[in-house]
């Protein structure tokens, strides 16, 4: 059986628009624990970078709510004791700017 593809939301798309703009090899949907199966938004494996971009912040969303905040914290401490580097990012965030200005002081 096929596996249902993730609706892609405006955010990451416009973060991956902004990446390829810059020529930033990146992966998306990027799974860095297994076998917990933790996946981050994107990844840039030069700087051992995980991105998230949080959804519903301003609905009340998952990332919101008191279950889903909780996973989310337990998800970003195991990817910090596995050594990667964390940023996280709104919508409105990412379409300032602010993600991909961020992303570009980090680079070498």
């Amino acid at each position: 059986m096929s596996k249902i593809p993730k609706k892609l939301s405006v955010g990451e798309e416009m973060l991956a628009l902004h990446l390829r703009a810059h020529e930033i090899d990146f992966v998306r949907e990027y799974e860095f624990a297994p076998p917990r199966r933790y996946r981050a938004d994107f990844y840039i494996m030069s700087l051992r970078l995980l991105i998230e971009v949080e959804g519903g912040n301003w609905s009340g969303g998952r990332h919101t709510r008191p279950g889903g905040y909780e996973t989310d914290c337990a998800k970003y401490n195991l990817a910090a004791k596995l050594g990667y580097r964390l940023v996280r990012y709104t919508t409105r965030m990412v379409e300032r700017g602010d993600a991909i200005n961020d992303i570009l002081e980090m680079m070498p």
